[in-house]
């Protein structure tokens, strides 16, 4: 495949030797797209958090965008949501733990991130589907295209149609510069609710929102982004 700069491309699936990969590109985006080091320092918890059960325990549902030999951008997704939110509720617990350890070496930022977790990150982050597999997917700035991020959906996508499931949610950061909710929207996801979140106020003074998009899945064709939503 060739993207919108013709330079080609490649969308496969996750190989254990990808996990350092995943991580640094995790890290590398977490902050609105960008590196998350001004909010947070500790890029091995934060990686954790956010990859550790995709790439440890479901990586047959994970996708990954390679560009001249080199990830760019991954679709890390669960068709297992029980077994997902049993290994969260274990990992939170050992994660919360962990910062506790690591808390007073910190600096600020990361102390109010932290701080942030505890008292309005359950609070601020929009309800979820609880039985329907879902995905999160990243992409280094170069990289986040129509025709990749399509085609990392395509393959997630059509993995899921084949492996029997009817709907598939995904929660989306959005603000002012990407409006990410029309994109989803024009590859037939519906946006169910929407949340300000308040994480990154303290560096971005402008509104950032989540928001939970879902789709039924009605085939196993490659999206079209040419295709009007019908909803």
């Amino acid at each position: 495949m060739t993207d919108d700069d013709h330079r080609p491309f490649l969308i496969r699936g996750y190989r254990r030797s990808d996990r350092e990969a995943v991580r640094k590109l995790c890290c590398d985006t977490g902050f609105l797209g960008e590196p998350i080091d001004p909010v947070y320092e500790d890029r091995e918890l934060f990686a954790d958090f956010l990859t550790t059960y995709y790439t440890d325990h479901e990586p047959e549902s994970c996708f990954l965008l390679e560009v001249d030999g080199e990830i760019r951008g991954y679709l890390l997704g669960s068709r297992k949501p029980l077994q997902n939110q049993v290994y969260a509720l274990y990992q939170n617990v050992w994660l919360f733990f962990r910062s506790l350890t690591r808390y007073f070496r910190y600096h600020e930022r990361s102390r109010r991130f932290i701080r942030w977790l505890l008292v309005y990150g359950w609070r601020e982050v929009p309800a979820a589907p609880r039985r329907t597999p879902h995905f999160h997917i990243n992409l280094l700035p170069d990289a986040r295209k129509v025709s990749t991020t399509r085609s990392l959906m395509s393959a997630y996508l059509s993995y899921l149609y084949r492996s029997g499931e009817k709907r598939v949610y995904g929660q989306i950061v959005t603000f002012e510069s990407r409006r990410g909710e029309k994109m989803f929207e024009r590859y037939g996801f519906k946006v169910l609710n929407r949340a300000e979140i308040t994480k990154y106020r303290a560096i971005y003074p402008k509104s950032v929102y989540l928001s939970t998009v879902i789709k039924t899945l009605e085939t196993a064709e490659p999206l079209s982004v040419t295709t009007r939503s019908r909803l």
